[in-house]
């Protein structure tokens, strides 16, 4: 398939840019309007306990986890009548939106609850509203309504927070950064680019590639948005993904087609064996990172799921177009690949020779490999253990989720969760609410009974008498009323000062569930420390599952493309070494708070949703650099006679010929990935400094220096496989030294002769598709 490929990249290059760009332009007509059918939620289980609970406080009881909360701040106090006038105006405000369930501040309840309401000094006063529609929309209304209401009147002032404002700044702050990130990443790739694929033209390529796989990947996830929810965050791994897949694959081509035409093949002969032997790799390649994305779908919060359907698609287009659009440009362009190169410039300003062809055995690669090689038992081990002691604290890992101190301290709702945990007394947001689904039989002795009980556990501070429903929906009195006759629902609202993400607020909600409920009824539990529980949950009781699914995806395609069941399992061995550093180091920074965590907050937890997201995105791209090597390091094996020896030689070819574009590709996209430590919303910039260090940890401490030291020691064992796995790895897997061979520089003890490339060519010949002279000189 992949020389077929290539003889219509020769035959008709300008059919196959045409046919693409027809492709672009109608998926950009279907898919750029994506934006606007994204969901901004996805971050909850809704099959969890607590998702219940809410669900039920919402239908029943009008009461939602959604709140916007306001901070309304006088000098003269809250009784003053400025402060009255103003808090009263908002409220009034709020109850006529459609999009507030309820509003409680100290100007409209009474006694306790009002002092509950009050800052410790007196100056300031809470306004809480619940809110409609969900994670999806409800920080759309928080932000429409602050917008309406908060804004400063003569001496008082007024600041937005609470759950939904603070999904709403999340968001609004996420698009900042990225435009920042761009600002930032783009013209230094660009520079890289060209410095590195050695001219404008060559440059350009990644870019059509990524631009094909994302607008590509933007169709197809307004497809998916037909059936099902999908995160607008989505869009960021399409664009980011795209660009360095792109990166990866064209570099892969266009450095093996230089090496073909720099060896001694002509240009057409050249592309032939690079689509059969470098297109292979990026098949599989793409393969490994779609597969490896695609096990996000395992989890249940569509946040992460929409990350699957963005990879699948993105590595899907990314590979079709690597293997399309590239061997056609390069057959168009010719010669003109390489022109425009920056480079030559360079060298002349700076005084410096042009650059010759050396033997490989001069390759720094080579030598760097060699001598790993020769010391492989102390580097080796000098190098893992350095690996695994940066991965140590990964070991007291604690899992956590996003609230407000994730915001800058400039935000309105990261200052108002600072005043609200410093300055008042009880803090709404740490509020649990055990909710009663059936209370039918249940008498007011029972449950103020058991509020009682609820009350005496340590770190709650009070709990409401019981809000009862019956089955017409009519609420029964006020919250502080208490409860009637027999019948429907009930909740209590627990007021607690232990902290959400704290060992003492885990403690609590195992006491509040093993405290003995009247009638043995079921209760659900809700509230921040609950979500937090049940979405953590969710994430860490599938995650062997998912790591179980990641390791069967790489053993069977790191099987099919070396012929090995050694070098797969070296390979997980190796990635999860790679992996443990960069969590070490995250844990080390943004949970223990070590270098100031980096100008963040530190609440001692990590962001789960987002450390998944980056375990599967730093796998696959590290898959990516494993499949460019050892694909390589085969080749030479193959190509071998398979004496003692020719491992050893064939590992130090395999990475004398990718080490440079393993690195340059590393280099590239950690300097994208790099820039999100600008970031201002701390689990973005969390998430730029683990990528940067798993993708530059993996390039060089990894490929470049245990895979040979792990290879040098099993030697020649690095290639076995069971008689019956040899022989099905044979019927399946593509032969390069047979489908693909060539001619090789005079340098390289390991040679091919060129039949296969040549019938192709004289095929071509006689179907006339190609010029004669093409064909003869291909021949």
């Amino acid at each position: 398939m992949l020389h077929k490929i290539a003889m219509l990249a020769l035959a008709a290059p300008r059919r196959i840019i045409g046919v693409a760009a027809l492709v672009v332009v109608a998926a950009a007509v279907f898919g750029l309007p994506v934006a606007k059918s994204l969901s901004a939620g996805g971050f909850y289980d809704p099959g969890a306990e607590s998702a219940q609970a809410s669900r039920l406080l919402m239908d029943t009881f009008g009461h939602s986890d959604q709140q916007l909360v306001l901070v309304v701040t006088a000098p003269d106090g809250v009784d003053s009548a400025l402060a009255r006038d103003v808090g009263k105006d908002i409220v009034g405000h709020l109850q006529r939106s459609p999009f507030v369930l309820n509003v409680a501040s100290p100007w409209t309840v009474r006694d306790t609850a009002a002092a509950a309401m009050v800052s410790k000094d007196g100056r300031s006063g809470l306004i809480v509203a619940d809110l409609t529609g969900g994670e999806n929309d409800a920080q759309k209304h928080a932000r429409a309504l602050a917008d309406e209401v908060v804004y400063d009147r003569p001496g008082v002032t007024v600041r937005a927070g609470g759950s939904a404002m603070v999904y709403a700044q999340v968001t609004e702050q996420s698009e900042t950064d990225l435009v920042v990130m761009e600002a930032i990443a783009l013209p230094l790739s660009f520079i890289a680019l060209v410095l590195i694929f050695g001219g404008l033209l060559a440059a350009a390529l990644p870019a059509v590639v990524g631009v094909i796989a994302i607008i590509g990947s933007m169709a197809i996830l307004r497809l998916i948005t037909f059936g099902a929810e999908v995160s607008i965050f989505a869009l960021n791994l399409t664009t980011a993904l795209g660009l360095a897949l792109a990166i990866d694959y064209t570099l892969l081509i266009v450095s093996r087609y230089r090496e073909e035409v720099a060896s001694g093949s002509s240009p057409d002969q050249a592309l032939a064996v690079t689509m059969a032997t470098a297109g292979r790799t990026v098949l599989y390649s793409a393969a490994t990172v779609a597969l490896a994305l695609s096990v996000l779908t395992v989890f249940p919060l569509y946040f992460l799921r929409s990350f699957a359907y963005a990879g699948v698609a993105t590595a899907a287009f990314a590979a079709t177009a690597a293997i399309t659009v590239t061997p056609a440009m390069i057959a168009l362009l010719g010669p003109r690949l390489d022109s425009l190169d920056v480079r030559r410039f360079l060298r002349k300003a700076f005084g410096r020779s042009q650059s010759v062809n050396k033997p490989v055995q001069q390759w720094f690669w080579y030598r760097s490999a060699k001598f790993v090689m020769r010391h492989a038992l102390p580097v080796g081990l000098l190098v893992t253990a350095a690996v695994i002691a940066v991965g140590v604290p990964f070991l007291h890992v604690k899992w956590g989720y996003t609230e407000d101190r994730v915001l800058p301290a400039t935000m309105s709702a990261r200052q108002v969760g600072d005043q609200v945990r410093d300055g008042f007394a009880r803090d709404p947001a740490t509020a649990l609410y055990v909710v009663f689904p059936d209370a039918d039989g249940l008498k007011a002795n029972d449950l103020n009974g058991y509020a009682k009980r609820l009350s005496a556990l340590p770190d709650v501070s009070s709990v409401s008498t019981p809000t009862r429903t019956y089955e017409s929906g009519a609420l029964v009195g006020p919250p502080s009323a208490p409860a009637g006759a027999d019948g429907g629902s009930v909740y209590f609202a627990l007021a607690t000062t232990a902290d959400p993400y704290s060992h003492a607020a885990e403690i609590q909600l195992d006491r509040i569930h093993a405290t003995p409920v009247p009638g043995n009824r079921t209760v659900l539990v809700t509230g921040l420390s609950q979500i937090n529980r049940d979405n953590v949950a969710a994430t860490t009781s599938r995650l062997p599952l998912v790591l179980g699914l990641i390791a069967a995806i790489t053993a069977v395609l790191m099987f099919l493309v070396t012929g090995s069941v050694v070098l797969p399992l070296k390979t997980l061995v190796l990635n999860v070494l790679s992996l443990s550093a960069s969590f070490g180091a995250m844990v080390w920074i943004f949970q223990d708070g070590h270098l100031g965590g980096l100008g963040t907050a530190t609440t001692g937890v990590l962001i789960m949703n987002m450390a998944v997201l980056l375990f599967c995105l730093a796998f696959g791209l590290s898959m990516d650099y494993e499949m460019f090597l050892v694909s390589r390091i085969r080749e030479h094996w193959d190509a071998s006679p398979k004496a003692a020896g020719d491992n050893e030689e064939s590992v130090a070819l395999g990475i004398a010929h990718t080490g440079r574009v393993i690195t340059s590709a590393a280099l590239i996209m950690s300097i994208a990935f790099a820039a999100l430590i600008s970031a201002q919303v701390s689990f973005m910039r969390m998430f730029g400094l683990g990528l940067t260090l798993a993708i530059l940890a993996d390039a060089t401490l990894i490929r470049m220096v245990l895979v040979p030291a792990f290879m040098k020691v099993l030697g020649r064992a690095n290639w076995w496989a069971p008689g019956l796995l040899v022989r099905l790895c044979k019927g399946g897997r593509v032969d390069e030294s047979a489908g693909a061979p060539r001619q090789r520089d005079v340098a390289d003890p390991l040679r091919f002769h060129a039949p296969a490339v040549a019938a192709d060519c004289q095929d071509l010949k006689q179907s006339r598709l190609v010029s004669s002279s093409s064909v003869t000189e291909g021949v």
